[in-house]
Parts: C-alpha cells; sequence; structure tokens
C-alpha cells in the first residue's frame, strides 16, 4: 500500500466523496442505491462501493456526475 492510501487524509476524502454521492443520489429522488446504479446502467456493487468510499477511478466518477449534471470542479469544490 502506497503512503497516499494509507494516510487518514486520503481515508477521509473518499469517505467524502462517498457522502457526497449518496447526497447526490438521495436528492435526485432515489432511496435506493440499487434502483439509481439499474437505472443508469451502473454496476451496482461499483456504485455500492463508491458510496462506500472505496476507491474508486476518476472515470467512473465522472460518469457518476455527469448523470447528476455536475462538474467534476463543482462535485469537488462541494466538498470542501
Amino acid at each position: 500500500m502506497s503512503k497516499i492510501e494509507s494516510s487518514d487524509a486520503f481515508e477521509s476524502l473518499k469517505t467524502s466523496i462517498g457522502s457526497e454521492l449518496k447526497k447526490l443520489r438521495v436528492n435526485a429522488g432515489y432511496k435506493s442505491y440499487e434502483v439509481f446504479a439499474w437505472d443508469n446502467k451502473i454496476s451496482r456493487i461499483q456504485y455500492w462501493k463508491m458510496e462506500k468510499g472505496t476507491n474508486c477511478t476518476l472515470k467512473s466518477l465522472k460518469r457518476v456526475l455527469d448523470i447528476h449534471d455536475m462538474r467534476m470542479d463543482t462535485f469537488f469544490n462541494s466538498l470542501f
């Protein structure tokens, strides 16, 4: 494991990303991550992991943000 992956700051960032994705989903009217994933043709396991704050790719994150019509810079600004 690299230093960045083991750092508290990185873990906190991943958790914040997951929490923000969940908030976006709920605000879009989805109570269930499974229904959101199904409706948007995303693997439900992949999306569940994203919301739980596991390491996700930027490509996957961008795909979800595109669904919410949100730019990546806007998303990251909302975290801080």
